[in-house]
């Protein structure tokens, strides 16, 4: 066991569990002699280049502080999306961050974050192997996508899912209101893993029906003919619909219907959009009123929405990063498997880093229905379990009181 400090940090986009995560690592890296200071690196990797790091002993020891954390949303330490460039411009940048460890004597590294985040891990254990160096990098894992491999589930989408089907269901109330036909469309998001928009498949009225009468996934090819031809099946005996669909939904041949020019530092262009461009061709084909509605950030950020399941776990695995760190490991990303049987029950283990990043898990047809715009009950039963329990917010003059960093700088 190495003595020595370590830097927690957060990267990408944030979710409503990712503050639990970070409590659970700094729960388990402030109960170890071997770890002397514990930094929060403030705005990920960048700001580490940048030395932004706080002391978070100076925040965090205190219970009822750390209590908070895990009920705040939103990323606590700040986040960034910085790609470390290739070639020369990369090798310095590299070259900073080890000097950055030497000077702080960082021997643990832990970054919380999803694909682009364990990316980082696996760039900074290839330097040090090529270049030398005493550093354990561990990858946490978190994403409301849930598309990281090697993973159950990430920690933010159980709790992204309950978001996301109880508003689903409010909407479907809505919708039912006045006696007309009437259509609304409901954007979630997604890139290319459909897991938000069947997690939509969870709503349900008294009866077990789902309240989300079709869903799209981008795992499959997205035809306008064909939604045209689902909603005149459905309202030959439903007046009022609700439609999830992806961000990400794609046409033939893989152009997606909805996305901006603007590139982030990872490639990836903006999406935003899909639910309007659906929203107008159902008003031009079938003239039935119909409206869109965006869920954007909310489905990230709605911490009075929690599963209680997801905040625990997310915990749990943030305590297992350190403890994985302990036991000599670097190079490996925290992961989950869920045990065999009737009651829900996960695994907690590691994997190389090699086998996660630049990977994606996207929604297998098993969890589609037939007709591929729903849920089957193979899904449901994957995704049951993730929602499950309540955490109550703390409240502060009517509203959830939040921990935010910049209280204490």
């Amino acid at each position: 066991m190495k003595i020595g400090n370590c830097i927690i940090a957060q990267s990408g986009g944030p979710t409503a569990a990712i503050n639990a995560t970070l409590a659970g690592v700094y729960s388990a890296a402030a109960k170890n002699f071997a770890i002397g200071k514990i930094y929060g690196g403030m705005n990920g990797i960048e700001g580490i280049l940048n030395e932004k790091l706080v002391d978070l002993k100076t925040v965090l020891d205190n219970k009822q502080n750390l209590k908070l954390l895990k009920v705040t949303p939103s990323s606590f330490l700040g986040s960034c999306r910085y790609k470390i460039k290739g070639g020369e411009e990369g090798r310095e940048v590299f070259k900073r961050i080890f000097e950055i460890f030497e000077k702080y004597n960082i021997k643990y590294f832990f970054y919380i974050g999803g694909n682009d985040s364990m990316d980082t891990i696996l760039q900074l254990k290839k330097y040090q192997e090529e270049n030398g160096g005493d550093v354990s990098f561990i990858g946490v894992p978190k994403t409301i996508d849930n598309d990281l491999v090697c993973i159950d589930h990430t920690p933010g989408f159980g709790s992204a899912a309950k978001y996301i089907a109880t508003t689903i269901k409010e909407i479907a109330a809505d919708t039912a209101v006045y006696d007309m036909d009437s259509i609304v469309v409901v954007e979630v998001m997604g890139r290319n893993a459909g897991w938000l928009a069947l997690s939509a498949g969870l709503a349900r009225n008294s009866r077990g029906e789902c309240l989300a009468d079709l869903i799209y996934l981008p795992e499959n090819v997205f035809d306008y003919d064909s939604l045209i031809g689902d909603i005149k099946r459905i309202m030959e005996t439903k007046r009022q619909l609700v439609i999830v669909v992806s961000e990400g939904i794609k046409l033939s041949g893989g152009k997606l219907i909805a996305e901006s020019d603007v590139k982030d530092s990872f490639g990836h262009g903006q999406l935003g959009g899909a639910a309007k461009v659906v929203e107008a061709v159902i008003k031009e084909k079938l003239g039935v009123k119909t409206r869109s509605v965006e869920i954007n950030v909310l489905q990230r950020c709605a911490a009075h929405m929690l599963s209680a399941r997801d905040i625990n776990e997310s915990v749990m695995i943030g305590e297992a990063a350190v403890e994985a760190a302990f036991e000599g490991k670097s190079g490996v990303m925290v992961t989950s498997e869920r045990e065999k049987g009737n009651v829900y029950s996960l695994k907690i283990g590691t994997d190389d880093i090699t086998k996660i990043a630049n990977k994606e898990k996207v929604v297998p047809e098993s969890y589609m229905n037939e007709s591929k715009n729903g849920v089957s009950e193979e899904g449901l039963k994957y995704l049951e379990p993730l929602i499950m329990g309540e955490v109550e917010p703390i409240y502060e003059c009517g509203i959830p009181k939040h921990l935010v960093l910049k209280d204490f700088l």
